[in-house]
């Protein structure tokens, strides 16, 4: 069963991978540099600050500093363990796909899906109330998530379960915070 799934991983990352096209690769290999979304991360700081009283804003991004750490430690220690080969070095596939990355690291799971999903969905559910507009930020994890297939280096199910669990690691967060956090320092609901 396990082999299958590989399999179908394997094959669909082929086949997605060759949907780029060249004209489009220094788009992917923009939207996938970290650097290139600092302006949105200043937006989610600057929105905090100016929904919330200084005090719950600076315990909202306490708690979404904690949670990146989370997020970042069970990614590594998960990488290191699996220690599944990236696409661009595995050398069963490497002849069929398009590479415009290199990392030399493992490749389950997307630890971009999980820290862009998980920061995202943080955010979205400590401004849900504040900003009507706050869902739009997740065309950021999307096309982030998606260009680590365009530039060669995350099979789908690393992108899926990279997803899955940044979105759980923002909902387990966000509850500490309201059951915890919020009414121990008696701040407002988020």
């Amino acid at each position: 069963m396990l082999k299958k799934i590989l399999e179908w991983d394997s094959d669909t990352f082929v086949y997605l991978n060759n949907l780029g096209i060249e004209e489009y690769d220094i788009f992917w290999t923009t939207i996938t540099d970290f650097y290139t979304w600092t302006p949105l991360f200043i937006i989610f700081f600057v929105l905090i600050f100016i929904k919330y009283p200084k005090k719950e804003a600076i315990f909202v991004i306490l708690t979404l500093v904690a949670m990146i750490f989370f997020v970042t430690t069970v990614t590594d220690l998960t990488k290191e363990t699996v220690a599944r080969l990236r696409p661009n070095n595995n050398t069963d596939i490497t002849t069929l796909i398009r590479i415009l990355k290199t990392p030399t690291t493992y490749s389950f799971f997307s630890g971009h899906s999980a820290s862009s999903f998980s920061v995202t969905t943080l955010v979205v559910l400590f401004l849900k109330n504040r900003f009507s507009w706050s869902w739009i930020f997740y065309v950021w994890p999307i096309l982030f998530a998606m260009s680590r297939i365009f530039v060669g280096v995350h099979f789908p199910i690393d992108i899926l379960v990279g997803t899955t669990v940044g979105i759980l690691s923002a909902l387990f967060f966000y509850m500490l915070y309201v059951r915890l956090i919020a009414p121990y320092l008696r701040l407002s609901h988020p």
